[in-house]
């Protein structure tokens, strides 16, 4: 009986974090899609896509609002990369990447 609490613990838990995960994909792709469109008015105005003074507010901000239990390095390394990816589908959008060899889109 003992181990019954602990593995249906666990269970509830690992079901918690499915549920994150599912939002965290929600919620990326939201941010994907409004990097996009921030991507195309770039385009349309005439202004350079990468950005490196925005891209060190994100940091900047990120690290701000963080609480814990990541330290600020590790948002640090989880927002490069979601702003990698950002930029890489500003790429895709532009014509500058092939989305099938860069496995953006699903087959």
């Amino acid at each position: 009986m003992a181990e019954e609490q602990p593995v249906s613990e666990i269970e509830s838990l690992r079901r918690r974090i499915d549920e994150l995960d599912e939002q965290l994909v929600r919620l990326l792709s939201a941010r994907a899609a409004c990097a996009l469109e921030v991507g195309r008015v770039k385009k349309l105005a005439g202004v350079q896509l990468y950005q490196p003074s925005r891209e060190s507010e994100v940091l900047a901000h990120v690290a701000s609002v963080n609480r814990g239990p990541l330290d600020d390095g590790a948002i640090q390394r989880l927002f490069e990369r979601i702003i990698d990816e950002a930029r890489r589908l500003e790429r895709i959008a532009d014509g500058e990447d092939d989305p099938h060899e860069s496995g953006t889109l699903k087959r």
